[in-house]
């Protein structure tokens, strides 16, 4: 694995996935769009101990999902990580599906098969993924990514709304 993030760029088609809800349920990113933009957010993933920086973002992103539906908009949350473990970590990181808004979805990331495929491992100690952030529009085009290549350097849910408003 390189030291650094070769994520898909910009105008590119998003590499294309299906994850797995924590309860199991799997979500292809197919099934995401169509209806309108989609903003997939990989977490850090659990280096021995819940990212506050990851937690952050993730409750910025959940109190304005409102903002982010009345746009069309869908967030995903993807935890990767090593299987095992996997799902109870994610769910401690985020409330149980049935609490969390419509609009919002969380889903594991076994053996980092997205992370790897969006070029996002960080491969250092006590890292997993480099927290990234991307706005798809409804037919899977990257429209804009933020790859973070440190801790808290994040996007946040008004900047992505911003872009949403004008046209990224």
């Amino acid at each position: 694995m390189t030291a650094t993030a070769q994520a898909p760029p910009i105008g590119a088609q998003a590499p294309v996935f299906t994850l797995r809800t924590t309860s199991g349920r799997p979500v292809p990113l197919s099934h995401l769009l169509g209806n309108g933009p989609l903003v997939p957010i990989v977490l850090r993933g659990y280096p021995g101990y819940q990212c506050p920086f990851c937690q952050r973002q993730a409750h910025d992103f959940i109190i304005h999902a409102r903002e982010f539906a009345e746009r069309n908009a869908k967030i995903l949350f993807a935890c990767p990580g090593p299987l095992e473990n996997l799902n109870e970590r994610a769910k401690v990181f985020l409330p149980i599906e049935s609490r969390m808004p419509q609009n919002i979805v969380l889903v594991v990331d076994p053996d980092y098969a997205a992370t790897n495929l969006y070029g996002l491992r960080w491969d250092a100690p006590h890292e997993i993924a480099y927290p990234s952030t991307f706005i798809l529009n409804s037919r899977g085009k990257i429209l804009y990514e933020k790859v973070s290549h440190s801790h808290g350097d994040r996007l946040s849910a008004d900047e992505a709304l911003e872009r949403l408003l004008s046209g990224y």
